[in-house]
């Protein structure tokens, strides 16, 4: 697998202002380490404590994105440096974000992921429960998180239409958010949508960053982070 070949592949075939996330989950720190070499700085990780691990061990200027569940319990690993958690599907879960944000002094980036997939095994909120969260007293209240923008992982098949429908809707909801409630606010901005197998549909429904890991690394590995 050449990592180098394959990131010079996928950036030809993206547009300007579409960033790639490569989907570092389960690879071992030199395959971040043979990408970084050749320009890639943004990862993603959807284990904190993995994630955690590989930033002690390789360099700083790394973007970590965590776009796995996360659950409130693991914030603490990551919120000294992560710069945008794509997977925020709850209240409860922005609320600790902001707490442990606040404990580093920092602001931490975050998405709202939206269920958009017909699959009930994909987590994520409806367009009205992410409504109930920017309206709410308590979110108004947080001062170390920020709204970046939306995130949905699409049906798996090879019903390219489908995939198309799915993506539109959640292009859709961010653009029903941002005239709603984030606008004049610039960092209202990131359409988080497409992996491997459909992240040219997401380019054409105007995904602002894709998640690509096994177009990239080749099959997953598992590391052990102990």
């Amino acid at each position: 697998m050449d990592i180098k070949e394959n990131i010079q592949r996928i950036a030809a075939t993206l547009p300007a202002g579409v960033q790639l996330i490569a989907v570092s989950k389960t690879k071992p720190a030199e395959a971040i380490e043979e990408a970084y070499v050749w320009g890639q700085r943004a990862f993603g990780e959807n284990r904190p404590q993995e994630m955690a691990a590989k930033y002690q061990r390789l360099p700083k200027d790394i973007e970590w994105h965590m776009i796995g569940q996360l659950q409130e319990k693991n914030v603490k690993y990551i919120a000294p440096f992560v710069r945008l958690i794509h997977s925020v599907d709850s209240l409860k879960l922005l609320m600790k974000i902001d707490r442990e944000a606040a404990k580093c002094c920092r602001t931490i980036d975050c998405l709202l992921e939206f269920h958009i997939a017909e699959e009930t095994t994909k987590s994520g909120l409806t367009y009205e429960q992410a409504v109930g969260i920017v309206e709410s007293e308590e979110y108004r209240e947080l001062k170390n998180v920020r709204i970046a923008g939306v995130m949905g992982i699409a049906t798996y098949t090879e019903d390219a239409e489908q995939v198309r429908r799915e993506f539109r809707q959640l292009k859709q909801m961010f653009d029903r958010l941002k005239e709603l409630y984030f606008t004049g606010k610039p960092e209202f901005k990131e359409i988080s949508m497409g992996m491997s197998g459909d992240y040219r549909i997401a380019v054409e429904e105007g995904c602002t960053m894709v998640r690509i890991g096994s177009s990239i690394f080749g099959r997953r590995e598992y590391m052990n982070t102990k």
